[in-house]
Order: C-alpha cells, then structure tokens, then sequence
C-alpha cells in the first residue's frame, strides 16, 4: 500500500483513488494557537505548517502527516485551532505578524471578506475533476480543496416511522410531511413521544440553525448548484422572493405546529437534540453533525436525513457542501511542496483512510470508495452518488445577518406573533434593512 501511495505523490497524471456544521469544539492540541509561535520556530524551516481548525480531527492529521514524513521526507507540522478560537481573527494575526502558515483552513463565507487576496490558486490540480464542491473565487479560479461534507434536513428516527408504517423515501414534498406528522401526532402516546418535531426557535442561542440552516431551504432547495437566483436577490438587491417565502412559511408553521412548544420557544440545542436523541421526538431540524454526540444519549436507533421539502413539488435532494476548504498561502515558499500534501489526502489510499475512517468524515472525493461508520452521514451517500444535492447558498449571504436579522422573525413566527403575510413581510424588510446597512458579501 505504501508503495501505491509513493506512486500517487510522484505520477502526476495518476487516476484518483479518493475522493459533520457543528463548529469546531474542544480545547486546542499541543500545537494549538496558543503556542504556535513555538511549533513553527521549533521546525524544520523546509517543513510545510498547517493550520487546522477542526480540533476533533487533529490526531488523525498529525498521524497521516507522520506517515507522509516517513515515506517522502517531508515534514509538516500541523497546528490546531479548537476551544472557541476566532480561526478568523488569529490567522489574520499570523498575518499581521508575518507569521501565515503554509495551508490553512477557511470558510467558504470568510473568503471574501477575509481570505481572498491571500490564496494560490489550484486550477490544474487532478483531484479538482473529481469533486463537485472545489471552491472557485469570483474569477472562476480553483482556491481551495474541500475534505469533507455535511448534509443539511430534517434527521428522522427510523425505528419510530417504521412503526408508524411510514417510508422516508416518500417524504419529497410538503403533503408527504403533512400526512406523516398528522399519523404519528396520532400515535404519541402509543410511540412514546413528547411531539413529533424538534425545532428550537429561540433567536439568542439558536440563531445559526435558524437564520442559517433553516433559511438554506429557502435559498437551495430544489434549485440547482449552479442557480444563484435567491441568494443573489438578498445579496445584490436586499429582496426576497415573497412567493417562494410564503411557501416557506408554511413549511415553517407545519414544523412549528408539530413541536414541543417549550423546546421550540425557549429550549437550546441540546434541548433540541435531547428531545430526538432520546426518542422522544421522530424529527429534528439538524444535519449529519449531530452524528458524534448521539452515543452520549446512548441513541441506538436506525437513523437518516431526509430532504427539506418544504413545497408541493418533489425535491428529492438533501442541502449538501462543504462547510471548509483547506487553501494555500500565495507568498508560501512551499507552494509545490504544499500541493503534493494536499494531492495525498486527496488522492492516496492512506489519505482517503485518513479523512473517512480517522476523521469519520463523508469524502467530497466521486472515487472515494471508503464508507462513513456514523448513520446520518451514511444516509447521505445515495444522494451524493445520484447528484441529487443543493447547495449551501447560505453562507454567502451578508456577515452574521441570521444573528442580527432573520433569527428575531423565525423567533416571532415560533411564538405566534407574526402569521404568513407577516412573516414573510418582517423578513422582507428585516433582510432589506441588514443589506442596506451592511451590504452583501
């Protein structure tokens, strides 16, 4: 296996072999932010360093960046950043102390407001042929290399809808929902459930899964990749499609008429989560990110995402991106040396080890053959293989405009204060006014 790995590092032409929005928790490794400065001076000046910000990966990376020491003679210091680091404002730090590492991870929201005169274009690389979510800058250019995928829509428990006598594969429209909320509502107490949903609303803490992963519906669902229509209305108009809102609403309501009222007026996310991870709830509005935490309820049941369908049309698609790229510092001397590293991971049958079954991550690689463990991740799969994905519009929507803007409505809505007209009327103004005064991306 080694020797097939060395040959992928020097044959430039070699077919590719490979190819969780939690943010990124847990105190920094050894070579955390806090002692960067350390790890980097301490290194051999020829080592590659890089920064990664996804702390519950940082063991596997600093493995495979062993291995690939000890077959090349290349080394690269990984440094991670975790703990409630703003990744952001220190790698702008690194740079105003002429201190950037060589690769380093970013968002695709942060690019244009932080990282784009700072990264070497890609173009050429192989692997870029093999994946439909390399990042591209406003100038068709290649910037970074997605590693892994995370699939936004309602997780159900499957054991609970097998009971109930209801297929998942159904649930492609607003109808479908309505129909098996209305079924298991029925069946409550003979199921065990506190509500058929776990939604939380409350705009203070839940303001990402509501402005963010709720309203990536409305942007992305059943549109195509390559569609920008809704989000550029917000981000080079201020406006909204009030049509495409009010079926929104409806959806919305529909979630909301089918929850527990306490979780979704006041509960935080682990209420949310608690709620479904206990089977206490058949629904909730999360994504393949809450895959790590359901040992902790001891959550044994069969599991799966099931799409955001919220029109009465069939879109049959989970919301699927890549919530990081991994890109590489224009002014790094280790450019080549940097792209080699990346090409491993990307391309390498111990780099596509290292990302799926070390970093239990979903390859965003078409080639990839390995299999996440976890089972909403693994629920992804065959919408991934039959192209059957929107994207992750939201995150090039204006900077914390759900925070400041769209999660109040979503919180006025849950509590009954606004109704359609008024929803989709607060939320037209709300976005106007926030891109009036902070302008898009």
């Amino acid at each position: 296996m080694k020797k097939k790995w060395l040959a992928v590092l020097l044959a430039g032409t070699m077919t590719m072999t490979l190819g969780a929005c939690g943010s990124s928790s847990g105190s920094s490794s050894s070579d955390s932010s806090s002692d960067s400065s350390a790890a980097s001076s301490s290194a051999n000046k020829d080592a590659i360093r890089f920064v990664n910000t996804k702390i519950e990966i940082d063991s596997a990376l600093k493995d495979f960046a062993k291995q690939y020491e000890e077959e090349t003679g290349q080394e690269v210091v990984i440094e991670s950043l975790g703990g409630g680091v703003d990744v952001n404002g220190q790698l702008k730090n690194y740079y105003a102390a002429g201190n950037m590492p060589d690769i380093f991870a970013f968002g695709p929201d942060s690019y244009k407001s932080s990282f784009s005169d700072w990264l070497e274009p890609l173009d050429g690389e192989d692997w870029i042929e093999d994946t439909d979510y390399a990042f591209k800058g406003d100038d068709g250019k290649v910037y970074g290399m997605p590693f892994s995928l995370e699939g936004i829509g309602l997780a159900y428990n499957k054991d609970i809808l097998d009971k109930a006598g209801i297929d998942p594969s159904t649930l492609t429209n607003i109808d479908a929902y309505k129909a098996a909320f209305e079924k298991i509502d029925g069946m409550k107490d003979e199921l065990g459930l506190t509500s058929v949903c776990a939604v939380a609303a409350e705009s203070g803490q839940m303001y990402w899964s509501t402005g963010n992963h709720l309203l990536a519906a409305y942007y992305s669902q059943g549109v195509d990749r390559d569609d920008k229509t809704y989000i550029d209305m917000v981000n080079n108009e201020g406006k909204i499609d009030e049509d495409r809102m009010g079926q929104f609403a409806d959806w919305l309501q529909l979630l909301f008429d089918y929850s527990d009222q306490n979780v979704l007026i006041s509960g935080t996310y682990d209420d949310q989560l608690a709620l479904w991870a206990t089977g206490k709830a058949a629904f909730i509005t999360q994504g393949n990110w809450i895959d790590p935490s359901l040992p902790t309820y001891d959550a044994t049941f069969a599991c799966g995402l099931a799409p955001s369908a919220f029109t009465k049309e069939d879109t049959d698609g989970l919301i699927v991106d890549t919530p990081s790229l991994w890109g590489i510092y224009n002014k790094s001397d280790k450019i080549d040396a940097c792209k080699e590293f990346l090409k491993a991971l990307a391309e390498s049958e111990e780099g596509q080890k290292a990302l799926v079954e070390n970093c239990g991550m979903v390859s965003p690689f078409k080639s990839c053959t390995l299999k996440p463990s976890t089972p909403l991740a693994q629920s992804m799969l065959p919408y991934i293989e039959a192209g059957k994905t929107y994207a992750w519009d939201w995150v090039t929507q204006p900077d914390n405009m759900a925070m400041n803007a769209t999660a109040p409505v979503f919180e006025l809505y849950a509590k009954g204060q606004l109704d359609k007209e008024g929803f989709v009327s607060t939320m037209a103004s709300a976005i106007a006014d926030y891109v009036a005064s902070n302008g898009s991306k």
